[in-house]
């Protein structure tokens, strides 16, 4: 088996100096009444710190836009209640040595599991007016809309790193508002914001990327999130080859982003089986551009998130063939999720070799802060 050692290498992003290369994926977990991260939330992150997890991820925070989120109460980050509840958080996470970045989020027409009679303050927004399914739910985003939600993200960074957070993440995965922007039967645009190709379709998030390099410092590090399928096709590419993906990371990159988290079900999966028979998404990332890349996807377990949002329960797995690609340099970090989501000692029990001691993933953990 190949050495641990490669898990707990250093690694530098931008200006953050992380002690290894273990992050922790965000994860919704909705426990904010009113949006406002409670102390509880702030030991739960404070616990992944102390347990030495090399960066924490948060579960995804609204931007200040009345529909930016679709359940009552997963965090804000915006209003002075919020932000000051966000501050506890990066200040446990920081007195437990830990480094922590917030996802950033606007959900655009994408429900999930909205509180019964819940009702968002403002109809929810899409590019076309389409929800993810592809169905006509609204009035498309204004270009007063558009550059409202800019100025928000922008907003929700510089907040960030003024609280002190490390760096910040921006969520433009799996049928979020970015990600809707990024298709061509969900954004059907005319104006700047719409076309024919997935560039031309990336203007928002470019100027999104930009609003926010021209508020934080230079070395205030800024990860996108990124994911080829759609939520109702796990085998969708939105760059069909990796000419096409080198063309729009590039895009992306020279925009200001700093990192690519590359959203996969599993890891091992290669991402254009064409081409390569092993090289997973992350890895043609850094190929490609030489932009940090995260890797993610059932690391440490033998099934998928989705398998255990139905029901499923996944088997503790071990982490040979990831410490292999690591060992080589096929991507720069690992995000684990579920893992980290049940154990807040998982990565200790992992350095110090207590086999015993890894539990399988039950679905009841999503129920918990643990």
């Amino acid at each position: 088996m190949p050495d641990l050692d490669v898990l707990f290498r250093p690694y530098r992003l931008n200006s953050l100096h992380l002690p290894n290369r273990i992050v922790m994926a965000p994860m919704t977990r909705s426990v904010s009444p009113g949006g406002v991260p409670t102390s509880e939330v702030a030991a739960y992150y404070r616990r992944r710190a102390e347990n030495g997890v090399g960066l924490i991820i948060t579960e995804a925070a609204g931007i200040g836009r009345p529909a930016a989120l679709n359940e009552p109460d997963m965090p804000r980050f915006h209003g002075k209640a919020a932000l000051a509840g966000w501050k506890k958080v990066v200040d446990e996470v920081h007195a437990a040595g830990g480094r922590i970045a917030p996802q950033l989020v606007h959900v655009g027409h994408k429900l999930s599991k909205a509180a019964p009679g819940w009702i968002p303050p403002s109809p929810y927004e899409s590019p076309s007016g389409l929800s993810v399914t592809g169905e006509r739910v609204s009035e498309p985003m204004s270009e007063a809309d558009v550059a409202d939600i800019i100025e928000a993200f922008a907003r929700a960074a510089m907040d960030a790193e003024r609280l002190g957070f490390d760096g910040i993440e921006l969520m433009g995965a799996h049928g979020y508002l970015i990600n809707q922007f990024f298709y061509d039967d969900l954004n059907l645009r005319n104006d700047g914001y719409g076309g024919s190709t997935l560039v031309e379709r990336s203007r928002f998030v470019v100027e999104i990327l930009k609003a926010i390099r021209s508020v934080v410092t230079s070395g205030f590090p800024v990860i996108l999130r990124l994911s080829q399928w759609k939520p109702s096709d796990f085998n969708a590419r939105l760059a069909e080859t990796p000419k096409a993906l080198e063309r729009w990371l590039g895009v992306l990159v020279d925009a200001g982003a700093d990192a690519f988290h590359l959203s996969q079900s599993k890891f091992w999966q290669p991402a254009f089986p064409e081409v390569d028979a092993e090289l997973n998404l992350a890895g043609w990332a850094k190929k490609l551009t030489g932009a940090t890349a995260i890797t993610v996807g059932a690391v440490g377990l033998s099934g998928d998130v989705y398998e255990s949002f139905a029901g499923k329960s996944a088997q503790s797995a071990p982490l040979d063939g990831l410490l292999a690609r690591l060992a080589r340099d096929e991507f720069d970090l690992v995000a684990v999720g579920r893992a980290l989501l049940q154990d807040p000692a998982w990565l200790e029990k992992v350095r110090h070799g207590r086999v015993d001691q890894m539990t399988d993933f039950t679905p009841a953990a999503f129920a918990t802060l643990s």
